[in-house]
């Protein structure tokens, strides 16, 4: 029987251009990153750092802010100084506020050089980019294109379109002697953006940012996101990522590295496998697998538990877990690595069980 703690399949990442982003790099042999956006107001300093500390403790790595104004953009330097991850400006159509930002201390712009004003603004921005060693992504959405692209793909958002944006704008960089670039490719649909992302990455080695915009509320976002990114990360494409949910951007950092854990691609916390439950089970499982879920988040183990209805799979999957439950009529087994440890009361199982955790 195959050991799922052990590597079943191999995904072949995409190799790509290695950038430094803050104190973390993306790219080349870098681990795919997880970053989320802020909701809160950029001028708010106190609410957006205390909402960025809730995401670094979730497991966000990098994290971005909308700057709609200068008032925001001064608020970048304050932010900064009281975070320990990457901090991402978002900027559209003023080269102002991109200048204000870097004086801040900004670890990343994230811009699309077509929009941001004049070719002398652009070449004074990367300019200023280039001293100080502050990559530049760009950010192509699919409702954002160019008036002349549109027109000649007869008016419709295609992937195409999408590649034929970014390459204009990685052109402007390059002849600004620019190189530390990313860029992301995102549409609200699945095709598009997995289609997008494969043409570019046939065509420029820079790291990709990947993610499904507008993918919806927490339930229809995660899984658009975990569809999209999955077959992405699968063909090897996505150096860092984001989950855009419509909800709280904790539960964005949550989805991203359930999606990294089930591809094999990260490890971070305990993975919990758990039976849908039928007829034969006779305990409440699906309350339990609940409880056992909340009581577990925040310890960064690696750690695979299994919580079993009843007899038919549970010996197997104990099998293959360092912890499992198996249930039985009102009392539960608990097994270690498949050997017995004890049998408990069902009142009594959930606290049991976590103490085996905190020992293991």
């Amino acid at each position: 029987m195959l050991n799922l703690n052990q590597k079943i399949f191999m995904i072949n990442r995409r190799k790509t251009k290695k950038i430094k982003v803050g104190n973390m790099y993306i790219g080349g042999d870098a681990p795919v990153s997880v970053q989320s956006m802020c909701n809160t107001d950029t001028r708010d300093v106190d609410a957006t750092v205390a909402q960025i500390k809730q995401l670094i403790q979730a497991g966000c790595e990098i994290i971005r802010v909308a700057v709609p104004d200068m008032e925001a953009a001064k608020a970048l330097g304050n932010i900064k100084k009281q975070i320990n991850i990457p901090l991402v400006a978002d900027i559209h159509f003023s080269a102002e506020y991109a200048m204000e930002a870097i004086r801040q201390g900004v670890d990343k712009l994230r811009i699309n050089p077509g929009n941001i004003g004049s070719r002398e603004k652009v070449e004074m921005l990367v300019k200023e980019c280039k001293n100080k060693k502050i990559p530049i992504r760009i950010g192509i959405n699919a409702g954002s294109l160019e008036k002349e692209i549109l027109e000649k793909y007869d008016g419709k958002v295609t992937s195409e379109g999408m590649v034929e944006s970014a390459m204009g704008h990685i052109k402007i960089l390059e002849e600004n002697d620019f190189y530390d670039i990313a860029v992301s490719l995102k549409a609200n649909d699945i095709e598009r953006t997995v289609e997008a992302y494969r043409l570019l990455s046939e065509k420029v080695d820079y790291p990709l940012h990947i993610g499904i915009t507008e993918a919806g509320t927490s339930f229809r976002g995660t899984v658009m996101s975990s569809v999209g990114l999955g077959i992405l990360l699968y063909d090897g494409i996505g150096d860092t990522m984001r989950v855009s949910l419509t909800a709280d951007p904790v539960e964005e950092i949550r989805v991203c590295w359930e999606i990294l854990k089930s591809l094999g691609l990260r490890k971070k916390g305990i993975s919990v496998t758990s039976c849908p439950t039928c007829g034969r089970t006779e305990i409440d499982l699906v309350s339990l697998a609940q409880k056992v879920e909340k009581s577990l988040e925040g310890i960064d183990k690696d750690i695979r538990v299994a919580v079993m209805g009843c007899v038919v799979n549970g010996p197997g999957e104990a099998r293959e877990a360092d912890l499992a439950i198996i249930g039985g009529k009102g009392v539960g087994l608990i097994m270690k690595k498949g050997k017995l440890l004890k049998k408990v009361d069902e009142k009594d199982l959930l606290d049991e069980f976590i103490k085996e955790v905190d020992k293991f």
